[in-house]
């Protein structure tokens, strides 16, 4: 039968009804099934050959639609198993930490008697090498400052003590998993560890399976291959803002908070990124070169400026200035710009998603509930507070401490929501941090929210006592910026209004290491305000039978000031091992790998390493961790990764 506009019109008529309706009637003859009580006028063709190309074609693409659409159960049985393996280490580690905390006593007389301990650890230690301050019970030696640090000996010249514990080909496999690779060469790209990089590779996996799964590998079906791209694009979507969200389920879950999900909603977005491109690109392949003439509406010009293709454009443009600006280069260059951008270049996203196309609706209204639920109700409303802090410059005159104290409320108000209304108000824990603005700083920087981790320990709030004072100090270092026009404020005030969001973190750390026997705590400059308040919650809080040793690294000398010599005094008082090598630009980086291997080989039971640093650093300690695994050591390692 020729081609003509009457045959062509009825054809996209038909296309396009059986994607609106998801529904593909037995027998295309039937087509006042697909229009309800609106029946074609014109004849219906009868070329065999077209129609059971156009029946084929709507098929596939309504059985993608219901394979796609079971993704997000698939994700909810990982969820779950993700879950009940958090519930069991949660149970695990709980019964860990009973047996090495249990004897009060014991840990009481201990504390009573860590005065004179402190004493002879400081008597060791001005007989010991004077490259070292702290506790001597594993001594750091210290690497020249041009040596290559990643072509010198893992574990040095020390002799390990091998453990038999384990079986060989388990502990290779943990090495695998725990071992970080270097970065990318030329771009300097950071790597996560194997295993993060396997389970992001297992996500990546699952995605190309659904969007492959059942499909005609066949040109003529191409139109297939583009809308499915599409689809995976807008399924991905909820989870896409559940991983970016600040109060999410899944840290209940999976004990993890967001900031250690962060990494997997970059994946998840360069994905979308990806997805949106292939879609895209796919759809212009189809109507330029293989869509067949009598499925082809008007000129190439028409079909781009047809209103359902405007708005795709729009989303797709939307969504990659999104990824474009969340760049690790871009964002540490202009911070501020990233924050602003992102909100509106969301909105913008979200709002031409919705008009692209019916299917997307459903997800686009999930992801404004959990975005205007983090940020509107939770997050201004809930977890707020606005106190009035001093500002301190330190010695280096780059680095200010931002501290204020409060008495704690008794009780957090009335009401169902009262159990969740945790503000910073109501204290936090070890290792958490708080988002500030400033809006004496101007009204662009009152709209802005920076974290910040809590360098001060976590009060001891309980309810059987009367209310606690709390001492909160944030120690910030002075970059572009909102950093910068802070510092400036405080060279001329000493005093200023600020809002505090939060608190936000998570106890995994804290609860891992105190299911520990041997405790390692390794920090470099700023990091310092992740391990202290572990060190001290175990040390004053949660003490137990159990050693504690940390390290932190010094790039200067005036970067001791950021941390007062009275509390670090009272840390080896309480019985913590401290050590602190000479700064870096003066004797160069200490002997990490050495450090852990010594403390490893030499301490029985499970050992908890907690880093937090640069990035050189946090991979130097955690394959130094891995190479303690593999020979044997039971050891159990968390990376607090500090910046943007």
């Amino acid at each position: 039968m020729p081609v003509d506009g009457f045959n062509r019109e009825w054809a996209l008529e038909l296309f396009r009804e059986s994607l609106r309706t998801s529904r593909l009637p037995p027998f295309l003859s039937d087509v006042s099934a697909l229009f309800d009580d609106k029946p074609p006028v014109r004849e219906i063709p009868n070329d065999p050959e077209k129609l059971q190309y156009l029946r084929d074609l709507i098929a596939y693409i309504l059985d993608g639609r219901d394979i796609i659409f079971t993704y997000n159960t698939t994700l909810l049985v990982i969820l779950a198993l993700f879950a009940l393996f958090h519930l069991y280490e949660n149970i695990s580690q709980r019964s860990k930490w009973k047996i090495i905390e249990q004897d009060s006593a014991a840990a009481s007389e201990r504390r009573s008697n860590s005065a004179d301990d402190s004493e002879i650890v400081s008597e060791v230690v001005s007989s010991s090498s004077s490259t070292l301050e702290g506790s001597t019970s594993s001594q750091v030696t210290l690497k020249a400052v041009d040596a290559d640090v990643e072509r010198l000996p893992l574990l040095g010249n020390r002799r390990q003590e091998q453990h038999n514990s384990r079986n060989g080909l388990w502990r290779n496999l943990q090495y695998l998993l725990m071992y970080q690779p270097r970065p990318i060469p030329f771009i300097n790209r950071t790597l996560p560890s194997n295993g993060t990089s396997l389970f992001i590779s297992a996500f990546l996996g699952l995605n190309v399976f659904y969007h492959l799964y059942q499909y005609p590998f066949e040109l003529r079906y191409f139109f297939v291959f583009a809308d499915r791209a599409g689809l995976m694009f807008i399924v991905n979507l909820p989870l896409l803002y559940l991983l970016a969200a600040k109060n999410q389920p899944l840290k209940l879950l999976t004990g993890r908070s967001y900031e250690a999900l962060n990494i997997y909603h970059r994946r998840v977005g360069e994905l979308m990124c990806l997805e949106a491109f292939l879609h895209f690109a796919s759809m212009l392949i189809w109507r330029l070169f293989l869509s067949p003439s009598w499925l082809k509406s008007g000129s190439f010009y028409n079909y781009i400026t047809h209103p359902l293709i405007v708005v795709g454009l729009g989303a797709f443009v939307s969504y990659e200035l999104l990824y474009f600006t969340s760049l690790g280069s871009f964002r540490q260059r202009w911070y501020e710009i990233f924050l602003a951008s992102h909100v509106v270049l969301q909105v913008a996203a979200l709002a031409f998603l919705w008009l692209h196309f019916f299917t997307a609706r459903p997800y686009v209204y999930a992801s404004l509930a959990i975005f205007f639920v983090d940020r509107l109700i939770w997050r201004l409303w809930m977890k707020s507070s606005s106190l009035t802090a001093d500002l301190t410059i330190l010695e280096d005159g780059q680095t200010f401490l931002l501290s204020t104290d409060w008495d704690i409320p008794a009780s957090k108000g009335r009401g169902f929501l009262a159990p969740f209304r945790q503000s910073i108000s109501h204290g936090w824990h070890p290792a958490d941090h708080v988002f500030i603005s400033v809006p004496t700083l101007g009204r662009g920087h009152s709209l802005q929210a920076h974290p910040f981790t809590i360098a001060s320990a976590a009060p001891v709030v309980d309810p059987a006592q009367s209310p606690t004072h709390a001492w909160l100090s944030l120690l910030i270092r002075v970059q572009s910026g909102f950093t910068s026009s802070l510092l400036e404020h405080a060279r001329s005030n000493s005093r200023v209004a600020v809002r505090l969001d939060g608190p936000y973190g998570s106890r995994d750390p804290l609860n891992m290491l105190r299911s520990c026997d041997n405790t390692i705590l390794i920090s470099g400059g700023s990091g310092i305000a992740v391990v202290f308040p572990l060190a001290w919650a175990l040390a004053t809080s949660h003490y137990g039978k159990r050693q504690i040793h940390l390290l932190w690294v010094i790039h200067s000398k005036s970067q001791r000031s950021w941390m007062p010599e009275e509390r670090i005094s009272e840390l080896r008082k309480f019985g913590v091992h401290v050590t602190i090598p000479e700064p870096t630009n003066e004797a160069g980086r200490p002997d990490i790998p050495g450090y852990v291997a010594d403390l490893a080989a030499n301490s029985e039971g499970r050992v908890g390493c907690v880093v937090s640093g640069p990035d050189g650093l946090n991979r130097t300690a955690r394959n130094a961790c891995a190479a303690a695994v593999r020979s044997g050591a039971n050891i159990h390692l968390r990376v607090e990764k500090f910046g943007w």
